[in-house]
Parts: structure tokens; sequence; C-alpha cells
């Protein structure tokens, strides 16, 4: 049983459609698995409401920025906002805006 279903945004999907297949393929894995999984290595709080699907993949560090949203009771969904390659320890602050910005945005869509 999943706990959520994952929507992507257009940034999100167009940066998953840039990662070579073998990338690309173990990020899907690790989302795929977070879904019924209580793991942080592979979904895990950031700050405020932005969560980050977490992914390595030979030396490759992929980080997929998402939101929960809860307009839906019955159906829990991840809004999957933005992705990165990431290079540094931290989690840089601009990406984690742009994920605030985009959940925003999408929100006021949504109304």
């Amino acid at each position: 049983m999943y706990k959520f279903r994952v929507e992507f945004l257009e940034e999100a999907a167009k940066f998953l459609e840039n990662l070579d297949k073998k990338t690309r393929d173990k990020l899907y894995y690790n989302i795929w698995k977070a879904r019924s999984n209580n793991d942080p290595e592979l979904f895990k709080k950031l700050e405020d409401d932005i969560w980050e699907f977490r992914a390595k993949y030979g030396n490759k560090y992929v980080r997929l920025l998402a939101f929960w949203s809860k307009a839906n009771k019955e159906d829990t969904l991840v809004i999957a906002t933005n992705g990165f390659l990431k290079t540094t320890a931290k989690t840089p602050k601009a990406e984690i805006e742009k994920a605030k910005k985009l959940k925003e945005e999408y929100l006021t869509t949504k109304k």
C-alpha cells in the first residue's frame, strides 16, 4: 500500500528528461520505494514544507524537491517542483526558494 502519489510539475519533468537513463531510473526507483517506506535516505524534510527525494547513482547526487498537497483527503499527493544535481554538502538555498515559489504558483492556480 502506498502512502502517497507523486505528480511532477513541468520544471521537475524537464529536469528528469535531461538526466541520463540510468540516473533517472535510479531516482524513479527511489521515489517508488519512498512511497511505502519511511526512509530519510530516500525522502527527507528540508525546511518549512519543502521535502527532497534523494538518489545517488555513480558519482551523481540527484535531488528532486517537493511538497505535500493536502487538498484531497482521500488521495495524498506529493508534488515534485524542481530538481538538481547536488555538488555541495548543503542544499543550495536558491533551489529551496525556487521550490517554494513553484509551490505558491501551483497552489494559486489550484484555487
